[in-house]
């Protein structure tokens, strides 16, 4: 097993004309960080020593032309291109997407191969990134084409965790996709995640509903009744607790998201405007269900503040400390479960 310091920490660089090289220099400023991981940084020295200089700030850093040769105890930057593009601070350029792109692609390539064990993603613009290679509506569908599983957008804090039926499709498509089938894949996927990734022996699920007041009993929409209702029941059969469907309305607001482990939303801001409210700036998006680590920030690009030196990077350091937690959490679970003689030292929730 690896020790902390040593755990490597592949970084995507993110629009470049947003928060993001900001964020992550703010981050690693603190040498302490070294101590827990090995950050790779996938830009060029060019852009990070801009960055630097226009914030202010101390970083020490180690240039390298690849991931597999990153020194342990420095932060390292893989140049990805001899051209430093132009950092406009606030405005969206289609050679900042290009760059944000290419800095990714590069990164997840680096994490396939095992030069790097996680990856942390800084944020991009969903907009200048799009090409042929990336024609996705955000970082969790391109990974979910590049790595091994099914990818889950898994909204995490210590004491808040919400998964999505539905993330990227518009409101009037969400009833028509939410299927039994879905809800069993998707509950199930929070439940692998919350035993595997966070240590819960025996999770409960919250399942939100879909219509306001999950339907009135079909007064306000039939779906809650003849779709979720029956899933949550097969879900205990299979021995998955998820509980609901609860009315989305009052369940945050009553604490009641506190009595479980995770919460189902039936869409994206049903889940995300929750989430964001009670933790912005602590919180991190996971992409559960794959073979591979990956968390980032979350918030956007930030463009009203890029620039200004004034952006918040807790998110993001939480986004780095909750990749290593998974990550060793990982690794015991499959020494622990390779071995059955053994106990795991898991929550007994």
């Amino acid at each position: 097993m690896k020790t902390m310091s040593n755990i490597r920490v592949g970084i995507s660089i993110g629009d470049i004309n947003g928060i993001g090289g900001e964020i992550i220099l703010k981050a690693f400023e603190d040498s302490r960080m070294l101590e827990f991981c090995t950050p790779v940084i996938f830009a060029s020295n060019k852009v990070i020593a801009f960055q630097k200089k226009h914030f202010g700030l101390e970083v020490n850093y180690n240039g390298v032309q690849e991931a597999s040769q990153a020194v342990e105890g420095k932060v390292n930057i893989v140049n990805i291109s001899k051209n430093a593009p132009k950092i406009e601070f606030g405005k969206e350029t289609e050679e900042a997407g290009k760059y944000a792109f290419l800095s990714l692609k590069m990164a997840v390539e680096a994490l396939k191969k095992d030069e790097v064990d996680v990856l942390v993603t800084a944020p991009i613009n969903k907009h200048n990134i799009q090409s042929e290679e990336f024609n996705f509506p955000g970082h969790t569908d391109y990974l979910a084409k590049e790595l091994n599983g099914e990818a889950l957008m898994f909204m995490v804090t210590e004491e808040l965790k919400v998964g999505l039926l539905t993330d990227h499709i518009a409101v009037k498509d969400v009833s028509k996709a939410i299927t039994r089938n879905l809800v069993l894949k998707k509950a199930g996927k929070i439940h692998d995640s919350l035993v595997r990734d966070f240590r819960i022996r025996k999770p409960r699920i919250a399942l939100l509903g879909i219509n306001p007041h999950s339907g009135d009993n079909g007064v306000i929409g039939k779906e809650d009744d003849t779709v979720l209702r029956p899933v949550v029941k097969e879900l205990f059969e299979k021995g998955i607790m998820t509980f609901g469907p609860y009315s989305a309305d009052s369940f945050f607001g009553s604490d009641g998201y506190k009595k479980f482990d995770a919460v189902l939303a039936a869409y994206h801001d049903q889940g995300l405007i929750p989430f964001k409210t009670l933790s912005f700036g602590r919180g991190v998006n996971y992409t559960a269900g794959l073979d591979k680590v990956r968390t980032s920030p979350d918030h956007g690009t930030a463009y009203e503040i890029a620039g200004k030196g004034v952006a918040d990077y807790q998110s993001f350091k939480e986004a780095v400390f909750t990749a290593l937690q998974i990550y060793r959490n990982r690794e015991e679970y499959e020494e622990l479960t390779s071995n059955p003689l053994k106990k795991a030292p898991a929550n007994n929730k």
